[in-house]
């Protein structure tokens, strides 16, 4: 929509069942009522993006986009395991007062995002923020962002605002979140940057996040335990826990001290391309911008101007709604069209299949495809340049031989092209959460010249699953019931990930077969629920999976900046795992600043790597065991 009209942005929260307004009451539909859905329009300035997506303009009150704002946070703020999802575009203005400021909090499955052609083109005079989750009974304590996931914020500025807040929360800009978060082409000025919340009660603890793109301030990273920092700029940082990784950041701290503080820092990332957004052009044209691959390369794309790469018309794109067919997505795309997935949740009982070189999907506001019949939800072929974005895919309760597969396994690499490469940005991974999951291996990458540029893989440690009570403590029935057993399987050559988040698989986590592959940070924590020491080892008697393995006939392999965790409670005396790292002892395979960690419960992990690096277990509990180089002389 390139309408600046305020019945029509809420005439769409009608159709996303929100009560939202300012002097009008609007009610949601009543349940169980059908409404047809009109088809999707192909218009080049007033695409229909379905009913989850508001496209807010300047001339609309502050108060009204702050109430459709408060409206949806309220909602989503504790909805972990829901199935809305939402996404809030903002047309190129200034939003918000120096009196009266738009103050923005961000929760589940919610995205915040510009669309101008620069960052600097939307400003939010005021916040964009995440605060804890206080769990404890009272809902004032027990507040941590461990459970803070999949949220968005892109493309504008956020000139910090504090007006009306109390002085603790007026002095930054919080962003406490953890695992498939991502902060990317944002602008912050006025405050500082907290990635901790540190205005809530404790323990405030937070476990890793994303930013690439961004020019920030002062950055406080306060609790938390793992971070990638990806071709920004900061104006500064504060500290680190156990793993805080810079790479193509101008202004990042040194390394040299490591591991106090833990700071792992390159020059320049290997192979970056940052994710495709959507802008509206000067003639109010919506489009969607796909950057450019580049090699070693540092900062952010857009300083001097327009970020080089390829625009799209969104007449370009078929765009699909929950209720759109597989086979009418699969028809779209063998016509030679893109794909953009509105917010929602598909079930996908046949995969989308992405043939075509080149072909965008871009998913909005956190959409999501859910495995039906044991499918596999997305395949893309053995070809260059495709990208994935913004896109999460689920396991159903039938077990999927894989989530994700790029590339055929017998294949043999592909046509890549290491210029050009085949991307997967801000794509997530869940087996189990909202109900029950299988899949034997959740991302499988058999092409060649493939970037992973931050994924969580995440085999749910809790949920609402049927016949499940919430929580995760000793629960041992989720090990024969959502089931999988490797999160990600990298079989082609020349593939790098910046930001590897995988978590809970029931064998090694991380499998990396192909040759020549770069890792710049790596983020694993083990089950929690093994229920015996002997259905946690290797068919050889190994105790444990080790979290990252790489193949044994691998010559070529990077890492930089890797962190694996144990949290084991549910078996006497313990669980036990060998290594959390397991590679050929070859000179061209090198670690560089990997730990394990033991977090709680009673298990323990031997080694970091190969038999080499100190216990992890009660004794040294939360505090890293490091190996700065692992390299075989």
């Amino acid at each position: 929509m390139h309408s600046t009209s305020l019945p029509t942005a809420r005439r769409r929260l009608l159709g996303g069942g929100l009560a939202a307004a300012v002097a009008v009451a609007v009610l949601p539909l009543a349940a169980g009522v059908a409404v047809a859905a009109p088809p999707p329009s192909t218009s080049w300035t007033d695409p229909d993006l379905g009913p989850n997506v508001t496209v807010f303009s300047p001339e609309t009150p502050v108060a009204e986009i702050q109430a459709v704002l408060d409206v949806t946070f309220a909602a989503q703020k504790d909805n972990e395991m829901g199935s809305e999802r939402y996404a809030y575009l903002f047309e190129p203005g200034t939003y918000g007062t120096a009196t009266q400021p738009l103050l923005a909090k961000v929760g589940y499955y919610t995205e915040l995002s510009g669309l101008g052609e620069h960052p600097g083109d939307v400003v939010i005079n005021g916040k964009a923020e995440v605060y804890n989750r206080c769990l404890g009974d009272d809902g004032t304590t027990n507040c941590i962002a461990l459970n803070n996931f999949w949220r968005t914020l892109s493309n504008l500025r956020v000139a910090v605002n504090g007006t009306g807040q109390d002085g603790c929360r007026a002095a930054a800009n919080f962003w406490a979140v953890s695992q498939a978060v991502s902060m990317r082409r944002v602008d912050i000025t006025g405050a500082n940057l907290s990635l901790m919340d540190y205005c809530t009660a404790g323990p405030q603890y937070a476990s890793g996040g994303f930013i690439a793109d961004s020019q920030l301030p002062f950055v406080i990273s306060g609790s938390q335990q793992q971070w990638l920092t990806r071709n920004s700029s900061v104006g500064g940082w504060s500290n680190g826990v156990w793993n805080q990784v810079f790479s193509g950041v101008e202004g990042a701290p040194s390394e040299a001290a490591f591991p106090k503080p833990p700071y792992t820092t390159l020059e320049t990332t290997p192979v970056s391309r940052e994710k495709p957004y959507l802008f509206i052009d000067d003639q109010g044209r919506y489009n969607v911008r796909v950057p450019a691959a580049r090699t070693n390369s540092r900062g952010i794309t857009w300083g001097a101007g327009e970020t080089p790469g390829r625009t799209i018309p969104i007449t370009e794109f078929f765009i699909a709604e929950p209720s759109s067919s597989v086979q009418e997505i699969n028809n779209q795309l063998a016509r030679g069209k893109h794909l953009l997935l509105t917010p929602g949740v598909y079930d996908i009982g046949k995969s989308i299949a992405v043939k075509r070189a080149d072909t965008v999907v871009l998913g909005l506001g956190q959409a999501t495809l859910t495995a039906v019949g044991g499918a596999t939800p997305l395949t893309v072929a053995d070809v260059p340049g495709v990208v994935v974005a913004g896109v999460t895919v689920d396991a159903g309760t039938k077990e999927s031989s894989a989530l994700l597969q790029v590339g055929k396994p017998n294949g043999k690499g592909g046509k890549s092209d290491p210029a050009n490469p085949t991307t997967l940005s801000d794509v997530y991974f869940r087996v189990g959460g909202p109900h029950v999951g299988k899949a034997d291996t959740a991302l499988e990458v058999n092409s060649d010249d493939v970037l992973i540029d931050h994924t969580w893989v995440w085999r749910a440690d809790h949920g609402i699953e049927e016949g499940f009570t919430e929580g995760y403590l000793g629960d041992t029935d989720r090990w024969r019931t959502n089931t999988g057993r490797v999160g990600a399987v990298v079989n082609g050559d020349r593939v790098t990930a910046t930001g590897l988040f995988v978590e809970h698989f029931q064998e090694h986590n991380t499998i990396w077969n192909g040759e020549d592959g770069t890792v710049v940070l790596y983020q694993n924590e083990l089950p929690y629920d093994p229920p015996s020491q002997a259905e946690w080892q290797e068919p050889d008697g190994t105790l444990g999976w080790a979290g990252y393995k790489v193949g044994d006939d691998v010559r070529q392999h990077q890492l930089f900046g890797g962190g694996v965790y144990g949290y084991q409670r549910n078996a006497e005396p313990g669980i036990t795992t060998e290594n959390g790292f397991e590679v050929p002892e070859t000179p061209g395979v090198r670690l560089h600043h990997v730990m394990t960690v033991h977090l709680d419960g009673i298990g323990i992990i031997e080694h970091v790597v190969n038999g080499v690096g100190g216990r992890s277990d009660q004794s040294t509990s939360g505090t890293p065991q490091y190996v700065v180089d692992y390299q075989t002389p």
